[in-house]
């Protein structure tokens, strides 16, 4: 089992990766040539230095090596899906012992994590990784997670869950189960935070999610999180062929799900939402907890962290009423991504001087997890009233909306950063450090969410599963035309082409699935596609 070494020194920041043969996907694009978009990736080079004062590295021969290439009729979306994989690389650090993905712009010395490594959004770098021609970046990071050298409990975070992920796209069956019992340990590890009900506490910081109106106590993510542990370890274990893990994991994902409805679901709300601690809970041994004596209450706070066990499959098609507060005025609607707490809140927004808060600033972190659960609900039932493809369609027009910057000149660049404004646009966290004169550009960048993964899961609809079929539920309606193409899946390349008129790409009207260059699966209209891939 290759694990990382608690040691671990020397590194090169990337620039062009050099690929090794067992690792890497070799193909050509089979409908778009990469050069048609060269002129973005310069373009963001020249914005990085407007921006940050700071020469933008050469990217494209990176690109070049590792992306699959996508074409849209809507270039906004087109645009931002080259940005955000010019963001995602610099991100990207090798290592003596393998790749290490990180949330902060890497650098050695930081202590926040190794090289700026952090643990709360490696299921997002990772399910972007996944994408990626060479699977090692994807698998390297999930084995430095799950080695001595990391600190995954530093921020909760669905481990197991991210690896799983990662074989579902790449087929590696044996990368998977090799993880299985280190899986088990960095699951059991987090006993220290379940209490003798069976719900997990966390404090709101420790879920990347500080300053929020709820606080701490059993919150909808950390007990989602580790449903979603359970089932990925029962998962890992059944491909293992190891029954007894297989059983056991099964029961505790079981009785998790079990609690996540019994405790957090409000029905008066009708909504997921954090509930205080019990009396006998660690978190009051750990943490002066002030709630002026309450214990096992619901927060009465709707918040957006109540959809994260969508993201986990965990919600039953009759709460599914919850989705209707995602575009509510007094909901989480807002023009530049959903807010993080309700607006109808009393407590909205309160004023704090920290400018990381989840107190109703939209954060991309929250988004991408909301994209996941909404692109799951639809997957589940797609004739269900309250979950729809329009829906999915608003949510994610919102989200590239979002990230965007003005310049001083009044020149607005693509940018991702921490949190922002969902009415205004502005990046609060960044405006407060420059005000302050403190950590200014501290988050250039920020690699804190997704953008590849849900366009390719969700809008295009690509669902991975752990057979040889391709399953293919695309969420996109408006476009006339776009293609994916030299997508890496289960060992070979695929491309997905959508052309209403059959004039853009030269291959006939409608919907097509392209294996190893050849047309696999095709229909007229933009719809479900299924293939059996060749053993």
């Amino acid at each position: 089992m290759k694990l990382f070494s608690p040691t671990l020194c020397g590194l090169t920041m990337l620039a062009a990766a050099s690929l090794s043969a067992h690792s890497q996907v070799s193909s050509s694009p089979a409908l778009i040539r990469p050069e048609t978009f060269h002129h973005y990736i310069a373009t963001f080079e020249q914005q990085e230095k407007l921006a940050t004062g700071t020469e933008g590295s050469d990217s494209w021969p990176w690109m070049l090596a590792q992306i699959p290439w996508f074409e849209s009729s809507d270039k906004q979306f087109e645009e931002m899906y080259y940005f955000r994989w010019y963001a995602w690389q610099k991100h990207l650090v090798k290592t003596k012992a393998g790749w290490v993905i990180t949330e902060w712009l890497p650098k050695p010395e930081m202590t926040d994590g190794f090289f700026g490594a952090l643990p709360d959004a490696t299921t997002f770098h990772v399910r972007e990784a996944r994408w990626l021609k060479d699977k090692s970046i994807a698998e390297d990071d999930m084995r430095y997670w799950l080695s001595p050298a990391a600190d995954p409990h530093k921020y909760s975070t669905a481990i197991a869950d991210a690896a799983r992920a990662v074989r579902l796209a790449n087929g590696d069956r044996e990368f998977e189960t090799s993880l299985l019992s280190a899986m088990v340990r960095n699951e059991r590890a987090w006993d220290a935070q379940r209490d003798a009900n069976g719900l997990y506490w966390s404090i709101d910081t420790r879920d990347a999610m500080e300053k929020s109106i709820s606080g701490d106590g059993y919150r909808p993510t950390l007990n989602s999180y580790m449903l979603g542990e359970d089932e990925a370890i029962a998962a890992t274990a059944s491909e293992a062929h190891d029954a007894a893990t297989e059983k056991e994991y099964k029961a505790r994902a079981e009785r998790m799900h079990g609690l996540i409805e019994q405790y957090l679901w409000n029905p008066a709300d009708q909504f997921y939402e954090v509930m205080s601690p019990a009396q006998d809970s660690g978190i009051r041994k750990q943490k002066r907890f002030q709630d002026n004596g309450t214990a096992m209450r619901i927060s009465g706070v709707r918040e957006l962290i109540g959809y994260t066990p969508w993201a986990f499959n965990a919600a039953p098609i009759e709460h599914d009423v919850a989705w209707k507060q995602l575009f509510d005025l007094k909901g989480f609607a807002g023009e530049f991504g959903p807010t993080t707490a309700e607006r109808r809140s009393p407590r909205f927004r309160f004023e704090s001087s920290d400018q990381c808060t989840w107190n109703g600033p939209s954060w991309p972190f929250a988004t991408t997890q909301t994209l996941t659960a909404l692109a799951n609900a639809i997957d589940d039932r797609p004739h269900a009233k309250d979950v729809d493809a329009a829906g999915y369609m608003k949510l994610f027009e919102a989200y590239v909306k979002s990230q965007h910057i003005k310049l001083k000149d009044g020149t607005v660049i693509p940018w991702i950063d921490e949190d922002l404004d969902a009415d205004t646009d502005e990046w609060i966290a960044k405006d407060m450090l420059l005000a302050k004169n403190k950590q200014v550009g501290r988050g250039n960048y920020y690699n804190h969410s997704g953008f590849a993964d849900p366009l390719i899961t969700g809008l295009i609809g690509l669902r991975p599963g752990p057979g040889n079929e391709i399953v293919l539920k695309p969420l996109v309606r408006s476009w006339s035309y776009f293609a994916l193409d030299g997508l890496p899946y289960h060992g070979h390349i695929v491309s997905i082409v959508w052309d209403a008129t059959g004039k853009h790409y030269g291959r006939g009207q409608g919907f097509v699935l392209m294996v190893d260059g050849k047309t696999s699966a095709k229909r007229k209209d933009l719809g479900d596609l299924r293939y059996k891939l060749p053993q």
